[in-house]
């Protein structure tokens, strides 16, 4: 059922949509900000986040719906979804570990076809954030029906790489340091570790299930797929993320040299501009939705698929 809302000035139609998955629909949100607009199709991150942009992981800063708001608000539609088989989108496939980045791609082009045909857009703009990001690069090197792509906050290198980087970064892994590389570097080379004999708080990070999309998450290079583009790139990141680095957006627009890259002060990696510079600050916001996304992240996004 569509939902009449007023943002601003403009009439805005919010409304439930489906694609088809595997075994059964993916779900999603459209906001349609009416005829003609461009629309935006905004791919989730890593691990259990909705359409929202919350996982219960521990983000709760809901940063997918607030960018979907304020680009509603620049008269730029947006559909944001539930990955196949979690949340809206659980029935889409009996397991939601057993997946690749090549089924998450599939997806996505599912999600094109049936967004084009709801807004009778000719083309659709992939927004990819974090891990979506990758997915987005990898979705449009079959390019037909997309505009472009924006990857926001998102790896420009091979994810092995960014994870000893993130482990290495944070204090309170210094007693299972030497434990957590180790079991990367064996995941990341083909072998299966048992997720149980690992210290607690890897387990999460290497549990027997996930391990197989992990592998493939591992195989892949961003910057490779970045410079394989036939579509229109651009590279939103924010220099207070502290998962994915300012260095990572920068490979991604060396890799693709006709990219346009926006690099946001004081934008973190969920989209919001934390209240000091230390860590406890800027993982508060993401527990945060009254927070807002910055202008910045808008404008860097309507300026690129609306310019004026």
């Amino acid at each position: 059922m569509a939902i009449s809302i007023v943002l601003a000035t403009a009439a805005i139609t919010v409304s439930a949509i489906q694609a088809p998955g595997p075994s059964g629909p993916l779900a999603g949100t459209l906001v349609d900000a009416g005829k003609g607009a461009p629309v935006v199709l905004i791919i989730p991150g890593s691990g259990p986040t909705d359409r929202d942009g919350n996982s219960k992981l521990g983000v709760t800063a809901a940063p997918y719906r607030l960018l979907a708001e304020g680009l509603a608000q620049r008269r730029i539609s947006s559909a944001r979804i539930d990955k196949r088989g979690m949340f809206g989108s659980k029935g889409a496939v009996a397991n939601a570990n057993k997946v690749t980045i090549a089924d998450y791609a599939a997806d996505a082009r599912a999600w094109v076809a049936s967004v084009r045909k709801a807004t009778s857009a000719q083309c659709i703009w992939l927004l990819g954030h974090s891990e979506g990001g990758l997915i987005a690069l990898a979705t449009a090197q079959e390019p037909a029906g997309i505009c472009g792509v924006i990857t926001v906050s998102s790896p420009g290198r091979r994810l092995g790489d960014i994870m000893r980087e993130q482990l290495r970064a944070n204090p309170a892994n210094a007693p299972i340091l030497d434990v957590a590389i180790d079991t990367l570097s064996k995941v990341e080379a083909g072998q299966a570790v048992d997720s149980s004999t690992l210290p607690a708080p890897l387990q999460p990070l290497f549990y027997n299930d996930v391990q197989p999309f992990l592998r493939d998450l591992l195989s892949h290079d961003p910057a490779r797929l970045a410079a394989a583009l036939r579509v229109p790139l651009l590279i939103v990141q924010g220099d207070r993320d502290i998962q994915v680095t300012v260095e990572d957006a920068k490979a991604l627009a060396a890799a693709q040299p006709k990219a346009r890259l926006a690099i946001l002060p004081g934008v973190n990696h969920v989209l919001k501009v934390p209240a000091g510079d230390d860590r406890t600050a800027n993982l508060a916001t993401y527990a945060d939705p009254t927070l807002p996304v910055p202008a910045s992240v808008v404008n860097a996004i309507a300026g690129f698929v609306a310019p004026r």
